[in-house]
């Protein structure tokens, strides 16, 4: 078996495609060596790769057939260990565990009379751990399926999750999306109220919003339960429980089963970077030291995020990591999963204090956390190898060479990695320039310059931009006069027309030119007005700024529809045509003083105009393949809130005239009568041009949609 093999199987393949990383050979085989060891230590002494992810199924606690309960846990530093709960009125010593090898614990409870449960469904369980200094810890178990506030409490529950009637799938998974158009999604904040939303409320009220979009994919973020709402999901306490502030596992079951009778899949954001300080009801101290799943000392803590480090080279740690995302896929139906904090594993430095040039020095050697590498590319290997119609995307901000290729090549194994680079760019244009300073060559630069044989997920702005103290796209472009001019009823403000333009404009040419995915978060899509933040004590635990105002798209009176229906009609546009999967564009023109962009991709011409102010007329394009042309999507459209300058009965027919390095050429005039008098009559092999000023078009070749 080639996954068998000490060699870098298809290393070969990477260095043709990039030459310079022959000089880092050693690097790569040198990682695969320790991915290699890990998978081959799993084979000879656990049983296999797919015993040993499936160890939810021992870990924790588990009922065995004649009703009795098997408990496990892996506490090194503990002295003794024992079970506590309702069951035994909270006597903290009366169930011992036994100890085992390698810092196991294991207890067995018989059964009650006539084979009755001993611990019910609904009832709370701790373990007590005794350290070896003596103390006593009472501590929810790291497998805990299920946690809860209940009451009062300021900190979570373990509460016993074994329902009698568990929730059973009815739908079928999808097929692998060729075409990825995330919708990246937060539960809690899935609606207008004033309150945490709950799972029921996104499926019976986002689902139907996704589906109509033309999204194929939901990116569900803050899922493993997160004591700290404000954290975003980001400082998990228990990573095998769903959130329990949304409702119970089997609401979100039925989300994820519903999506996929929709045709939607699913994917989970992990976090498997760090883990939150929290003690009473997360992982850290579990034993009762401060190493157990992670570092010890200065290394097992993130000066940044105030979280704690694992420690990725500790076997039941990898176990742990490895079966938490088996879990997920098996136990819930998700179908992969968003890394996040990618870059914070790979580098010893966790990027802190560093600035990442593209030197490929910056990527190898001592500064690398191999170890967490190596867990990456294990965590990739086991997900494709046990369910290949799974996707994984990594959040890497550095740029780490050969991460979303395949670990056969020496790769990280990813199938996506995020293009994290192109919404700064968005955001430094639209903070530090005017509009006629913007530099055509740097856009398409930005949104093209990505890692051959690597697919990235691209995207206008994500979570990231709407947080408090940064600013979304809408935002940034219309500001305070959303408050006052996004009704159709007021005047169209130069401010409020600019940002519309310039909103639709740079969603479309990320969308078409920027990568082999696309991702946007939930409200973003139609300008959802000001930031995102969530209840906390410097806000009086408000929740005005933590949700989405859906019902603002759905307002014949507001322009938010406009933007709406252009998010629409360009994700359907796509479906049709799958430029996202096909090879990346060919760029004929970037036009620095007209401020004009053209490339070709999926059999489709994509003009983008951002000149504020010049419209054009005899603009010829060029194009690779000849045949009749007509417009497929257009930006200044009226359903879009567009000034309806194009007229769309208007066909485009090529010319055996060379242009832009293009073996053909097409002039694409279609003035509306309502602008004036049309610049010239159609002909089959002339015709003028008008491209007006800020629009982008897209024309379709209408001989291939035959």
């Amino acid at each position: 078996m080639a996954a068998l093999n000490p060699v870098v199987p298809e290393l070969h393949r990477l260095l043709e495609r990039d030459p310079q990383l022959a000089t880092f050979k050693q690097d790569f085989e040198r990682r695969y060596t320790v991915f290699h060891r890990i998978l081959k230590n799993v084979e000879d002494n656990e049983g296999g790769l797919d015993k040993f992810t499936r160890s939810y199924q021992t870990f924790g606690i588990h009922r065995f057939v004649d009703g009795g309960l098997y408990c496990k846990e892996w506490a090194p530093g503990a002295e003794a260990v024992f079970l506590t709960g309702d069951f035994n009125n909270w006597n903290p010593f009366s169930h011992p565990y036994k100890k085992m090898d390698f810092g196991k614990w294991e207890l067995f409870i018989p059964p009650g009379p006539d084979g009755v449960n001993p611990v019910s469904h609904g009832s709370k369980l701790k373990v007590v751990i005794r350290s070896r200094s003596g103390e006593i810890f009472y501590r929810i178990s790291p497998w805990a399926r299920y946690v809860a506030r209940v009451g009062t409490n300021v900190t979570y529950e373990w509460i016993h999750w074994e329902p009698p009637t568990p929730y059973k799938r009815k739908h079928p998974i999808p097929k692998r999306p060729k075409s990825l158009r995330i919708y990246e999604s937060h539960v809690g904040i899935a609606s207008p109220e004033g309150k945490v939303a709950s799972y029921k409320n996104f499926t019976h009220n986002v689902l139907p919003k996704v589906k109509d979009l033309g999204y194929n994919c939901i990116q569900l973020m803050a899922i493993m339960e997160h004591a700290y709402y404000a954290s975003f999901g980001y400082q998990v306490t228990s990573y095998f429980a769903a959130s329990s502030r949304y409702g119970p596992p089997d609401d979100l079951k039925e989300l994820i089963d519903v999506a996929h009778s929709m045709g939607i899949i699913v994917l989970l954001d992990v976090v498997h970077s760090h883990a939150s300080k929290n003690s009473e009801d997360g992982l850290n101290k579990f034993d009762g030291t401060d190493s157990a799943f992670f570092h010890s000392g200065p290394r097992g803590t993130h000066s940044l995020w105030d979280s704690r480090l694992f420690d990725y080279a500790n076997w039941e740690v990898l176990r742990f990591l490895l079966s938490n995302l088996r879990w997920w896929i098996e136990e819930y139906g998700f179908d992969g999963f968003r890394f996040d904090g990618v870059s914070s594993m790979l580098y010893h430095h966790h990027g802190i204090g560093v600035g990442f040039s593209g030197d490929y020095n910056e990527y190898f050697g001592m500064q690398v956390d191999e170890d967490a590498l190596a867990y990456l590319m294990m965590s990739n290997h086991m997900i494709h190898l046990l369910h290949p119609e799974c996707i994984t995307i990594a959040e890497d901000v550095s740029g780490m060479p050969a991460l979303a290729c395949p670990v056969m090549e020496g790769g990280g194994g990813f199938d996506y990695r995020l293009a994290m680079a192109i919404p700064d760019k968005w955001i430094r244009l639209l903070k530090e320039f005017k509009d006629e300073e913007w530099n055509m060559g740097d856009i398409v630069f930005t949104l093209t310059n990505r890692r051959h044989g690597e697919k990235y997920v691209t995207y206008a702005e994500s979570h990231d931009q709407a947080l408090v103290g940064d600013k979304t796209l809408a935002f940034w472009l219309m500001d305070a006069e959303m408050y006052t001019y996004m009704s159709i009823i007021s005047p169209l403000t130069p401010v409020i027309d600019r940002g519309i333009q310039l909103h639709k404009m740079i969603r479309l040419i990320t969308h078409a030119l920027g990568g082999e995915g696309y991702l946007n978060f939930m409200g973003n899509e139609f300008g959802h007005p000001e930031w995102l933040d969530f209840p906390r004590r410097g806000n009086n635990e408000s929740y005005h700024y933590a949700r989405r105002q859906f019902h603002l798209a759905n307002d014949q009176l507001l322009r938010y529809r406009f933007l709406n229906a252009f998010d629409r009609d360009m994700n359907k546009l796509e479906e049709r045509c799958g430029w996202l999967a096909s090879p990346q564009a060919y760029v004929s023109e970037k036009h620095e003083s007209n401020k004009v962009i053209a490339f070709e991709r999926a059999n489709l011409l994509f003009i983008f105009n951002f000149h504020p102010s010049q419209s054009f007329t005899d603009y010829r394009m060029g194009v690779q393949i000849p045949g009749k042309y007509k417009i497929a999507l257009d930006s200044d459209a009226p359903e879009y809130g567009g000034h309806n300058r194009l007229d769309h009965n208007t066909e485009f027919f090529t010319q055996e005239f060379s242009h832009n390095h293009r073996d053909n050429s097409v002039l694409p005039n279609s003035q509306s009568e309502s602008e004036g008098q049309f610049r010239g009559q159609q002909q089959k092999h002339h015709l003028e041009v008008y491209i007006p000023s800020r629009v982008a078009i897209v024309l379709e070749n209408m001989d291939i949609a035959k």
